[in-house]
């Protein structure tokens, strides 16, 4: 692969500049300038790490952040580019869940499991009815800025969302649990999705509820998230146009 100059590209500058943004940054110009064509598979991280001489850790960072973006896919075949950038269709859609930090590690799980009772309520489900549970947790390096999200799905979405019906059998809770494109695979289902965030300060920590209902006002999703009380705000900001 050849070395290109940096671009201007639509991923948040995090703050300082990390390395694996820097990384994320000539990656994609590479696969700009037509490298590597939309849809082939990417080299494996043990080469582009010895391409952009770093870490494995850190190549691993950069094309996570490029999966937030829907720059980069990865499926089982590996991970391939998805250039050329984005039309109305191909939008990019919010991170789930909500809270979730651009690139930060973080911990994420499914089980198959009763929902908590407001949860139930919400999506419509009767008592004891198991569904698609997601948990996820997240910190900043120095631990401060604790998040943790609940999410369950509707009857609706496992059973018209194929990416999220695959889980089922192996929701066990100790796989980990890649389901931050699970607004893109909803709306590829042919799903609308109008969300409805509400913040409730609850000192020392703030919660988030999100609750996503699709064009004919079916309940799709509902999430809590806690986070630890912070100076800055939280800012939710989207526009989903239907996909298709």
């Amino acid at each position: 692969m050849a070395r290109t100059t940096r671009p201007d590209h639509p991923l948040p500058r995090p703050r300082d500049e990390p390395l694996y943004w820097r990384i994320a940054t000539d990656l994609l110009g590479e696969l700009r300038a037509g490298t590597i064509p939309p849809g082939e598979r990417l080299p494996g991280e043990r080469q582009l790490a010895a391409h952009f001489r770093v870490s494995r850790e850190t190549v691993r960072q950069a094309l996570q952040m490029l999966r937030r973006g829907g720059l980069v896919a990865t499926d089982r075949r590996g991970s391939h580019a998805t250039l050329p950038g984005a039309t109305a269709e191909r939008a990019p859609s919010p991170a789930f869940p909500v809270g979730a930090h651009g690139i930060e590690a973080g911990r994420a799980a499914v089980t198959w499991e009763d929902p908590p009772p407001e949860h139930a309520l919400a999506l419509g489900l009767a008592p004891r009815r198991p569904t698609l549970v997601h948990r996820y947790a997240s910190a900043a390096a120095d631990g401060s800025g604790v998040r943790t999200a609940v999410t369950s799905f509707s009857a609706v979405a496992v059973a018209e969302v194929p990416e999220l019906a695959r889980y089922r059998d192996r929701a066990d809770g100790r796989a980990s649990a890649e389901l931050w494109r699970a607004y893109d695979w909803m709306r590829t289902a042919g799903l609308t999705l109008h969300h409805r965030d509400a913040i409730t300060p609850m000192p020392p920590s703030m919660r988030v509820t999100r609750r996503v209902h699709d064009q004919w006002d079916r309940p799709l999703e509902i999430t809590d998230l806690v986070v630890e009380a912070q100076q800055n705000p939280l800012v939710y900001e989207f526009t989903l146009p239907a996909a298709g």
